[in-house]
C-alpha cells in the first residue's frame, strides 16, 4: 500500500527544502525525495553555489587580491597555489550545511525518502534504491530536481583536460592556460577566478554582449577588470570543434577559422533539466528542448496538482530566488496568503562582484521613463580606499519627477551585500531623499548611497537652474513676486542639501 502525503517534494536543493519546510509549518504531512544521502542540498551545495563561492573566497585570500592596491605584488603567491588548497575548506562548509539541513527536516518532522523518484501517475511516485522500492501518493507534488551541465556528444569530455563546471572542482592541478566556452554566469565566474590565479584565460561566446540582463555600463566595467587580468574575449564566435592532442593540449576551432590552443577547456554552454528518470509523461508533463518544465505565475504546471520550482523551470536560476519560489508555490498550492517580494536582487560572484535590483538603463530607455542617474565611485568612499577597492561603482536610477528609486546597480567588493539597502528602500517606496537625508556609519561602503544620491540630485538641480523660467500667473504683481520667491527658496534648499 502506498504511503500518503499532503505534499511530496522531489529534490532537496534550495527550492525543494524551503518548500517542504513551508508546508510543514502549515501542519501538512510532507515527504522529501533525494537520490542519495550524500547529495542532500542538491547542486547548490555540492557542485554549484556553495563550492564555487568557497573556492572564490580561497582564491581572493591566497592571491592577496583584496590587498593588491595597498601592498602590491609582495603578497601574491599565485604560482604556488594548488587545487588541494582551494578545496581545503570546501568539505567542512558542505558538511556543516548538510548538518543544518538535516536538523531543519527533523525539527519540522519531514520524512526523508532516499532513492530515485519516478512518476506512475499524476498523484503517485515510485521511489527506488538498491534493494528497496516504495510507492508514495500525494495530493500535491512539487518538482525541484534542478539542472546539470549540458554535455553535447561531440565534446570529448575526460574530466581532466576537457571538463564541465561540475568536474572542474575535482581538477588535480591548476592549468597554465584555459579556454572557457560559454560566457553565462557560471562560465564568466569561473573564468575570472582562474584568471585571478594567473591562468591565461580565453572566453568564447556566440553572443555579441555578455550578461545582457545586467546594466551595460556595469558589464563593461567587469570586462575591463577581466582584461586587466589578461583575459581574452572572443565574442560573436561559435565553436565548431574541440579536440584533445597529447596529455595537456586542447585545440578549439571556431566557425571563423580561428584555432585556439590551451592546456585545458571548460565547456559551460548552458544547463539542462535533471529530469531524465522522472518519467514525466506519466504525469502528463512535457519538457522544452533543455529538459525544463513550464509553469504559470504561481508555479503550477500543466498538470494542476504538480508544481515546478528552482532551476528546472529556467531563469533566473539563482539559489535566492529558488528558495522564494518554493515558498510561494506551496502557498499557492494550499491556498495560503503570500505577499510576494516586489524587487528580487541578482548577485553574480565574479571578481569583482556584481549585484542589481530593479530596472536597467536600457529597460527604462525602452519604456520611455524619464529617469536620472546618481553615481558613486568607490574611490570616493573612505572605506573603499581603506580596503583597496578603488574601481567599484554604485549606480542609482530614479524617476526625474517623483524621485522614486527605479534600479540599483553595483560592481565591486561587497556589491552583493550593499545592494540590499537599495532593495529595502525600493520595496518600501522610498525616494532619493532618503539616501540624501539619512546618516550612515562612517567609514562604510553603505556611504556610497549618500554620495550617489547627492550626485543624482545635483543633476536635477543643475537642470532646473539652467532651464528657462516661464511664469504664468493670473494674480497681481505681489502674487507673481511670491511665486518667484518660492521658486528661489526651492533652488536654494536643493543646492544646500547637495553640498
Amino acid at each position: 500500500m502506498a504511503d500518503a502525503y499532503d505534499l511530496l517534494v522531489i529534490g532537496s536543493g534550495p527550492s525543494g527544502q524551503k518548500a517542504a519546510i513551508a508546508a510543514a509549518k502549515m501542519r501538512l504531512k510532507v515527504a522529501l525525495v533525494e537520490r542519495r544521502h550524500g547529495l542532500m542540498g542538491g547542486v547548490c551545495l555540492h557542485t554549484g553555489t556553495i563550492p564555487s563561492k568557497t573556492m572564490r573566497e580561497a582564491i581572493l585570500h591566497l592571491t592577496g587580491y583584496r590587498q593588491r592596491g595597498v601592498y602590491g605584488d609582495r603578497f601574491r603567491q599565485k604560482r604556488h597555489i594548488t587545487m588541494d588548497e582551494l578545496r581545503r575548506k570546501l568539505s567542512s562548509v558542505v558538511q556543516h550545511e548538510m548538518d543544518v539541513l538535516h536538523e531543519y527536516l527533523d525539527r519540522n518532522q519531514i520524512d526523508l525518502l532516499m532513492g530515485e523518484a519516478r512518476f506512475l501517475n499524476p498523484n503517485t511516485v515510485e521511489v527506488s534504491r538498491p534493494g528497496h522500492t516504495q510507492q508514495v501518493t500525494a495530493g500535491k507534488i512539487l518538482v525541484g530536481c534542478g539542472t546539470r551541465p549540458a554535455r553535447p556528444p561531440h565534446i570529448p569530455f575526460d574530466g581532466e583536460t576537457i571538463f564541465d563546471s561540475d568536474e572542474l572542482l575535482q581538477l588535480k592541478k591548476i592549468p597554465r592556460s584555459m579556454i572557457v566556452v560559454g560566457a553565462g554566469v557560471i562560465g564568466i565566474e569561473y573564468a575570472i577566478m582562474f584568471a585571478t590565479l594567473g591562468v591565461e584565460v580565453t572566453v568564447i561566446d556566440g553572443r555579441e554582449r555578455l550578461l545582457d540582463f545586467c546594466d551595460r555600463e556595469i558589464v563593461e566595467m567587469l570586462m575591463w577588470h577581466a582584461r586587466s587580468l589578461g583575459m581574452v574575449f572572443r565574442l560573436g564566435e561559435d565553436m565548431v570543434r574541440m579536440t584533445r592532442t597529447g596529455e595537456r593540449t586542447v585545440i578549439v576551432e571556431l566557425e571563423s577559422g580561428k584555432r585556439l590552443l590551451a592546456e585545458a577547456a571548460l565547456f559551460s554552454a548552458g544547463r539542462v533539466g535533471d529530469t531524465d528518470g522522472l518519467n514525466l509523461p506519466a504525469a502528463g508533463l512535457e519538457l522544452d528542448d533543455r529538459g525544463r518544465l513550464w509553469c504559470d505565475e504561481n508555479f503550477r504546471t500543466s498538470t494542476p496538482n504538480i508544481y515546478g520550482v528552482g532551476d528546472v523551470i529556467g531563469f533566473p536560476s539563482l539559489a535566492s530566488t529558488s528558495m522564494e519560489q518554493g515558498r510561494r508555490a506551496v502557498c499557492a498550492a494550499f491556498d495560503q496568503p503570500f505577499s510576494a517580494a516586489r524587487n528580487l536582487p541578482y548577485g553574480l560572484y565574479t571578481i569583482p562582484e556584481i549585484s542589481m535590483v530593479g530596472k536597467t538603463e536600457q529597460q527604462l530607455t525602452k519604456e520611455r521613463v524619464p529617469y536620472e542617474v546618481g553615481v558613486a565611485s568607490f574611490r570616493e568612499i573612505a572605506r573603499g580606499h581603506i580596503s583597496g577597492d578603488e574601481t567599484g561603482l554604485l549606480k542609482l536610477l530614479f524617476h526625474r519627477e517623483s524621485r522614486e528609486i527605479l534600479g540599483v546597480h553595483c560592481i565591486g567588493e561587497t556589491a552583493t551585500e550593499i545592494i540590499h539597502i537599495g532593495q529595502a528602500v525600493m520595496s518600501l517606496g522610498g525616494t532619493m531623499d532618503y539616501f540624501r537625508d539619512t546618516v550612515f556609519n562612517y567609514p562604510t561602503m553603505a556611504e556610497a548611497y549618500k554620495v550617489a544620491a547627492f550626485n543624482g540630485l545635483n543633476k536635477l538641480r543643475l537642470a532646473k537652474m539652467s532651464a528657462p523660467v516661464v511664469m504664468v500667473s493670473t494674480g497681481g504683481e505681489d502674487e507673481i513676486l511670491s511665486e518667484i520667491d518660492q521658486l528661489r527658496r526651492e533652488l536654494v534648499h536643493e543646492a544646500t542639501a547637495a553640498v
